[in-house]
């Protein structure tokens, strides 16, 4: 990437800039503050009575009933459901009311670990913790200098080194956008490297094909040791469903490999409504549960205590055009009732985001995420995929949103722990100090707090307008696209055992000379 800044530009934002690399220095992973995810010392909005939990509880149990979950081109998956007593006829599998939900509470964890290649990293996922994690799946990749383009393989390696080095972000997500310049049959084995080379967060790994998601736990097994992968959570990994009410063969082959290897399972049904589910948010908030519960299930019969996530992608469409649209109350009020749902289940929840339609970091974006991220906070959500950089109804990872984006993270973690309302937070010795019609600037509780008492986001600009005028004028979407160049540049690599990294490199090379380039 270059950079997009005029040269007349440079010399204001030199100023800004090291007031923002100081602020960095505190708290990127460079100056070895890690924060490993949130513990939320808020309450989570019950937005749902008893009664309607149980109405869309009795929901979910009759579509399962009623109508019943294809799982397609797998007979293998259709065997474990007749032994397990659902009723199968030709793919179509149908449960009586309560047999999914009693298999997935028999065994299936409310909590887990995520253990990373740092253990000062390693995530607890589940109860009041909440890990933000960067956007998932987008082909193409979107900057100030290049505009829209294709993905490659350096887009990839830029958002592993841009996650690693925001605190806000937690984890190092999974395929942050498509490297469509390497094989179709062989990217993974480049993305999962990435992850573990030029990261040392927890990662997601491949699950576009059964052996790919094979290949990621045998790299993972070369870093964690087969045994200690055997016993713990080292991949997590995003199942989603074929909505509405199918699981294809690609899926459920990734599904096994990861469950059969004790692996975190992310099962999400993906409802656009009115097109993968009804119009509805009722009806929506029904079809997440009765086909996350049918997934999650299969998962705890093929090795019981396997980690699983809950899953909800929940989106409504404009009926005029089709398209989605994502910031909108309806699903925002799926997410709070699924939220409530996913506690009462005793499973970790994953939904919500920082989702937008828009095409450029701009104000749709904003109030878009904004709207998505609210309520992705207050219905305790565990796992938040699409935390960073999600542009284009997540056609597009934008690297100038992430930016953006990560400050909101940043300030979620501020929200989230509620007020302090301890002798520090109550401040009384400030008032004796100060006394009536006097100033606090340089009070000692003042000077005492100055550096952590409020949250500086680098990305604004609260300056006054002269000040502004003479640093550039520049708008947040050019102070983010600054930041990016700055963080790419300062990035350095965590450390890793040479050996661990000979021994990923030659899988990788034994692996891709083993099969032709596929590019489709």
């Amino acid at each position: 990437m270059s950079d997009p800044t005029p040269a007349s530009s440079r010399s204001g934002r030199a100023r800004r800039g090291g007031a923002r690399r100081a602020r960095q220095q505190q708290r990127e992973p460079g100056a070895a503050e890690i924060i490993a995810g949130i513990t939320r010392k808020i309450p989570t909005y019950e937005i749902l009575d008893e009664a309607g939990l149980v109405a869309l509880e009795e929901a979910a149990d009759t579509i399962l009933k009623d109508v019943g979950i294809e799982f397609r081109g797998d007979p293998e998956v259709l065997d474990i459901w007749r032994e397990a007593g659902a009723d199968v006829k030709d793919e179509r599998v149908r449960f009586e009311p309560g047999m999914a939900r009693a298999i997935i509470q028999k065994s299936a964890p409310a909590t887990f670990t995520q253990y990373a290649r740092n253990p000062a990293r390693n995530v607890e996922i589940g109860g009041k913790t909440t890990v933000f994690a960067p956007a998932y799946g987008s082909p193409f990749v979107r900057d100030n200098a290049g505009g829209r383009r294709y993905a490659n393989i350096e887009d990839f390696q830029n958002f592993v080194k841009l996650a690693y080095q925001i605190p806000w972000l937690h984890h190092s997500g999974g395929t942050i956008c498509e490297p469509v310049d390497i094989p179709v049959n062989k990217r993974h084995l480049d993305m999962v490297y990435a992850h573990l080379r030029y990261s040392d967060k927890p990662f997601m790994g491949s699950v576009t094909a059964g052996e790919r998601a094979a290949d990621t736990v045998e790299m993972a097994r070369l870093v964690f040791g087969a045994e200690f992968l055997d016993k713990h959570c080292c991949v997590l990994s995003l199942i989603n469903v074929n909505s509405p009410l199918v699981y294809d063969a690609t899926m459920l082959a990734a599904l096994k490999t990861y469950a059969r290897a004790n692996q975190g399972l992310i099962i999400t049904p993906f409802i656009l409504g009115g097109a993968m589910g009804p119009v509805t948010v009722g009806a929506s908030v029904a079809q997440v549960l009765a086909e996350a519960m049918a997934g999650i299930a299969l998962v705890q019969l093929i090795r019981p205590g396997a980690p699983c996530i809950l899953g909800a992608f929940v989106s409504s469409m404009s009926l005029r055009s089709g398209a989605p649209t994502f910031g909108m109350p309806e699903p925002a009020l799926a997410y709070l009732a699924i939220g409530q749902i996913a506690r009462r289940l005793g499973l970790p929840l994953r939904a919500g985001g920082s989702l937008t339609s828009s095409k450029l970091a701009d104000a749709q974006a904003a109030y878009e995420s904004a709207n998505t991220l609210l309520p992705t906070m207050l219905a305790g959500v565990n796992f938040v995929l699409h935390g960073a950089g999600w542009l284009e109804g997540g056609l597009v990872m934008g690297y100038e949103k992430f930016l953006l984006d990560a400050d909101q993270l940043g300030m979620m973690h501020i929200m989230a722990a509620n007020i302090d309302l301890s002798d520090n937070g109550l401040a009384l010795d400030a008032f004796r100090e100060v006394g009536p019609g006097n100033h606090f600037l340089g009070c000692a509780h003042t000077m005492a707090n100055y550096e952590t008492a409020y949250y500086n986001a680098d990305t604004s600009d609260s300056n006054s307008v002269e000040q502004w005028e003479e640093e550039g004028a520049q708008d947040a979407n050019t102070r983010a696209g600054i930041a990016v160049q700055e963080l790419l540049k300062a990035y350095q690599p965590p450390e890793i055992d040479p050996a661990i990294d000979e021994s990923l490199k030659a899988f990788m090379n034994k692996r891709k000379s083993s099969m032709e380039d596929m590019w489709y």
